[in-house]
């Protein structure tokens, strides 16, 4: 039974998470569009800061350990390649979430160097790494 409030758990965490890998990007084409010593520049410092850390950095951090105490509950997980292939996705997410902040701090330092348009196309990391997720784990391939 507390492996099913775990996965409750876990999947309210991983949509409040996306929300935030989904949205921030986009927060950051509107700010790269502004000028970085404006009013609007400094909203968006203050929302892109505030979703970072209210949102995403919690349920980032509640993901990965309902994930954890998930695998520790059922260690035949482990073993399955589908699986083994989602953790490593989800490595890269980890990684996406890493880049974010990085260049949300550029933002906060006005050091910001890339275009509207690069944040639009890193926008599609997450979807992407969603949909290959979700796929694995709905379906659980048999993967050689």
């Amino acid at each position: 039974m507390i492996y099913l409030y775990l996965k409750v758990i876990h999947l309210i965490s991983i949509i409040s998470w996306m929300v935030g890998l989904l949205y921030l990007p986009r927060l950051f084409v509107y700010h790269s569009e502004c000028h970085p010593e404006s009013i609007t520049a400094e909203i968006f410092t203050i929302m892109e800061k505030r979703l970072m850390k209210i949102i995403m950095l919690p349920s980032m951090l509640i993901v990965f350990l309902s994930g954890i105490l998930m695998i520790h509950l059922n260690t035949s997980l482990v073993f399955e390649r589908y699986f083994q292939l989602k953790l490593i996705l989800l490595f890269f997410m980890f990684g996406f979430h890493g880049y974010l902040a990085k260049k949300r701090k550029a933002f906060e330092g006005k050091k910001n160097l890339n275009t509207p348009n690069f944040y639009r196309k890193i926008n599609e990391i997450p979807t992407l790494l969603m949909i290959i997720i979700i796929f694995l784990v709905v379906v659980k391939p048999n993967i050689m």
